[in-house]
């Protein structure tokens, strides 16, 4: 089947829900389906589980069609990786990459697989780690379901990816909240200088606030003004206090519209607060 032509299924995997678009290919792509499933914990499991074992249900009837998938910040861990001008070598990023994810995680990082945006000595780069048995099994179902896997990107990865355009200045924070998670990326100029996933556990403003605060305290340059890229579909009434030294500039704008796949409300707020650390 030419790939022109094979339909596009992307799917959102989260702790308590998978949403899931099906798309028909061709000159002007045309969404033929849209489901949103809830999923409950699996005692004793993985957090990503329930996730794993409702997107199998739903891809019957997948044959022949690319698969991809975004994964909830829930599943990912982040690092930062600073501009070091004698790295260039994919190998020396790669042995970068696993220094500062150990660094950070220690031995927890031995059962993870790495992934490493676009390196720039002057710019440095972001790693990114999910559990390998998620890859395997994913990587598992799409060759059961006869699926073309396109790979899987963390949600923070395909944000920022997309409204890029928009986060160009000398220093720029972007926040992505989703249901019980926050996770705040900080640039100054294009270079990556922090990344904060952390859960929501109370109110999602105030904790957005006092994550902010922290940020822009650690950055050594708290300005008495600051904004920051706000992306939260499943929170579109998340509003900050008034007079608190923050502006928000939304990403989900008419603009650049919001992929279809990606959660637009919680499920269940309470059951994705519960998701471990």
């Amino acid at each position: 089947m030419s790939r022109l032509w094979r339909d596009q299924i992307q799917a959102f995997l989260a702790p308590g829900r998978v949403d899931w678009v099906r798309s028909k290919r061709g000159f002007k792509p045309v969404q033929t389906a849209r489901i949103t499933s809830p999923c409950s914990p699996v005692q004793g499991a993985p957090v990503w589980e329930p996730a794993l074992r409702q997107l199998e249900k739903n891809l019957n009837d997948a044959a022949g069609t690319e698969l991809s998938i975004t994964l909830s910040n829930h599943f990912v861990r982040y690092v930062v990786l600073p501009p070091q001008a004698e790295i260039t070598t994919p190998e020396e990023v790669n042995s970068y990459a696993a220094f500062r994810m150990r660094e950070v995680y220690a031995d927890r990082v031995d059962s993870w697989v790495f992934s490493v945006s676009g390196w720039n000595p002057v710019r440095g780069a972001v790693c990114a780690a999910i559990s390998r048995d998620l890859m395997i099994r994913l990587e598992q179902m799409a060759q059961r379901h006869q699926c073309k896997f396109q790979g899987a990107e963390p949600y923070l990865a395909s944000v920022y990816d997309r409204w890029q355009k928009l986060l160009d200045g000398p220093k720029t924070y972007l926040a992505v909240i989703e249901a019980g998670r926050i996770c705040i990326a900080l640039l100054a100029d294009g270079i990556w200088l922090n990344i904060r996933n952390q859960r929501i556990l109370h109110d999602a403003a105030d904790e957005l606030l006092a994550a902010l605060d922290q940020e822009a305290v650690l950055s050594g340059n708290k300005e008495a003004g600051e904004w920051v890229h706000l992306f939260a579909p499943e929170h579109p009434e998340l509003r900050l206090p008034e007079n608190c030294g923050w502006s928000v500039v939304p990403l989900q704008t008419g603009r650049i519209p919001v992929p279809a796949h990606y959660p637009a409300a919680p499920v269940d707020q309470a059951e994705a607060n519960q998701c471990p650390a």
